[in-house]
């Protein structure tokens, strides 16, 4: 493996015209691989994703998504928060792999999924435009996309914790992240990691069909017993 693999312009092969660097192939694999087991509701989907998120890093700062950047250091966190709650469920909780059970938001918790999304993506939108100006020596160029960068990241933290959670309403959230990071990612020319949300979109609907079925057959389980 080259010394620069996190380097975006070494590039492991092309395919149809597209350069297609190591960092970005195996970026795409293992979120890809991320996102499969966990709408299968697999315990490794957490380990996975930690090799995702790293890999992510270096790609986003490369190519000036710095609100994107920072979200992998905080899926690094939860990824391992996560690992652990789906682990160890507390009593009660337990699914039939004794581990976490699948469940639905309540009320208040939606709430606050909404004022936290619309309140947080004008925040960080105006600092994510102005990153540049204020650390020009981290951040030589501006932000591109601040506001619908930072929609990603706000939207992402958020439903992340309802995920380690295991609540249904995640893949939802994940689906309308998921297509705008589609577009995104096209617009910035990362055009795999484009096609890996384009991924992702079908992944969600998966999860949410999977998670919702889940929780009926626990829910038919307990009253059969």
């Amino acid at each position: 493996m080259p010394m620069n693999f996190f380097d975006i312009q070494n590039i492991f092969f092309t395919v149809l015209g597209y350069p297609l660097s190591y960092l970005e192939f195996f970026g795409v694999v293992s979120g890809l691989v991320a996102v499969w087991l966990s709408a299968k509701a697999n315990l490794l989907s957490w380990p996975v994703g930690i090799v995702n998120v790293a890999l992510s890093f270096f790609l986003y700062y490369q190519v000036q998504l710095y609100p994107d950047m920072f979200l992998q250091v905080f899926f690094f966190v939860t990824n391992i928060l996560g690992w652990w709650r789906w682990a160890n469920p507390k009593p009660g909780e337990e699914d039939r792999k004794r581990e976490l059970q699948v469940s639905f938001l309540g009320r208040k918790q939606f709430v606050v999924l909404c004022v936290v999304g619309v309140l947080g993506t004008a925040a960080l939108g105006t600092m994510a435009a102005r990153l540049h100006e204020w650390f020009p020596l981290v951040f030589a160029l501006p932000s591109a996309f601040p506001y619908v960068d930072s929609f990603i990241l706000v939207m992402s933290i958020v439903t992340t914790f309802f995920m380690i959670q295991k609540k249904v309403e995640s893949w939802i959230v994940w689906i309308i992240v998921d297509i705008i990071a589609t577009y995104l990612y096209f617009v910035k020319d990362i055009m795999f990691y484009s096609l890996m949300y384009f991924v992702f979109t079908a992944l969600a609907g998966f999860g949410l069909w999977n998670w919702m079925r889940e929780y009926k057959l626990l829910a038919a389980a307990k009253t059969t017993t």
